[in-house]
C-alpha cells in the first residue's frame, strides 16, 4: 500500500540522516586518526574511515546512509556506535531507528491525545505554590496551575493553543533573558524533539511544530541539523523572572499513567529560602491577577438589566 511505502521511506531516511550527522560531528582525532594535511571535504569522518573503524565495507555503509539498506544486524549497529563514540542514549536511538526502518507500519500511529483528565487538574491545584503543569510529548502546555504558567514569563500573552515550550524558547522575546543558560536549554529541547521525530517521523503533532521552528528560527535550524538526541537535563533550573527576580528551583518530570505522551513537570524550593519566597509571590501574584478580571466581569453582569 502507498502508506506502507511512504512510512518505510521516511524511516529509512531518518536512519541515514542520523548516521550522516553523527559522522560529520566526529573528528578524526577523536577516534585515533590523523586528519592529514590535505583538504577534507567533510568536517568529520569520511564514509570510508567510518566503515573501516566499524569493520564493514564502504559500499554497505553508503547503502545504510542513503537508506537503501534497512536491516543492519545488531553487531553492525554496535560497531557503528563504538566507532562514532555514541553514548547510551544515542546508541539506543540508533537501535530504534534501525528497528523502525526494518518494519513497515500499515498506518502511522495516531498522535497521543491532548485531553487532560479532571483529577490531574485537581492535582495541579493541590501542588500550589509549587509551579506545575502537564505537557505533551511535543511540549504543548496542556494544563497548569498559576505558577506553572507564570514561570515562563510572557507565555500567557499567547493563546492557549499556541502555548508550547519549544516555541517559547525559540520565538518568545523573553526566553533568552529568562534563562541564563538559554543555550543549554535549547539544546536539550531540540535533542528531545529530534529523538522523538526520529522514531515517529510522520507524526502530525511534531511535523507542524518542527516545520514552523525551522522556518522562523535559525538557531533551531542549526541545532536540528546537528541531530543530537541526548539532551542533558539539569536537576535545578534558574529563572531571571521579571516579576519576582532570580529564583533557582528543583525540577522533576514524570510520565503519567494511562496517558501516553503526557508528562507532569513540577518545580520546588526549600521552605524558608528566598527561592521559596519568590515562588510563593509568583503564585499569589498570578492568582490575584487572574481572579481580578473575573470579579470585574461578575460586577458588570450584575449591573446588566
Amino acid at each position: 500500500m502507498a502508506s506502507e511505502h511512504s512510512t518505510g521511506r521516511s524511516a529509512d531516511r531518518e536512519l541515514g540522516r542520523f548516521l550522516h550527522a553523527r559522522r560529520n560531528q566526529t573528528r578524526p582525532e577523536q577516534v585515533g586518526l590523523t586528519a592529514g594535511t590535505g583538504l577534507r571535504r567533510t568536517p568529520g569522518l569520511r564514509r570510508e574511515e567510518l566503515a573501516t573503524l566499524a569493520g564493514i565495507s564502504i559500499d554497505y555503509y553508503v547503502r545504510l546512509e542513503r537508506g537503501k539498506e534497512t536491516r543492519p544486524s545488531p553487531a553492525v549497529l554496535d560497531a557503528l556506535a563504538r566507532a562514532l563514540r555514541l553514548d547510551d542514549a544515542e546508541h539506543q536511538h540508533l537501535r530504534e531507528l534501525a528497528a523502525l526502518a526494518a518494519r513497515y507500519a500499515a498506518e502511522p500511529a495516531p498522535p497521543p491525545g491532548r485531553t487532560v483528565r479532571p483529577h490531574l487538574k485537581l492535582i495541579l491545584e493541590t501542588m500550589r505554590p509549587d509551579p506545575a503543569y502537564v505537557i505533551s510529548r511535543s511540549m504543548d502546555l496542556l494544563a497548569w496551575n498559576p505558577g506553572g504558567l507564570a514561570l515562563y514569563a510572557g507565555l500567557d500573552d499567547w493563546p492557549a493553543t499556541q502555548r508550547n515550550l519549544a516555541r517559547y524558547l525559540f520565538l518568545h522575546p523573553t526566553a533568552r533573558t529568562l534563562f541564563p543558560d538559554w543555550d543549554h536549554q535549547v539544546r536539550g529541547c531540540v535533542a528531545r524533539l529530534r529523538a522523538l521525530a526520529g522514531t515517529d517521523p510522520d507524526a502530525s503533532d511534531l511535523t507542524g511544530l518542527v516545520g514552523e521552528l525551522l522556518v522562523k528560527s535559525s538557531d533551531f535550524a542549526k541545532l536540528w541539523e546537528r541531530y543530537e538526541v541526548a539532551g542533558r537535563k539539569k536537576i535545578h533550573k534558574t529563572f531571571h523572572h521579571p516579576q519576582v527576580g532570580v529564583l533557582t528551583l528543583s525540577a522533576q518530570s514524570m510520565h503519567l499513567e494511562d496517558t501516553p505522551g503526557q508528562r507532569l513537570s513540577v518545580y520546588a524550593a526549600d521552605p524558608g529560602t528566598p527561592d521559596h519566597d519568590a515562588m510563593l509571590l509568583l503564585d499569589m501574584a498570578t492568582a490575584d491577577s487572574a481572579a481580578r478580571p473575573a470579579r470585574q466581569t461578575g460586577r458588570q453582569q450584575r449591573r446588566q438589566p
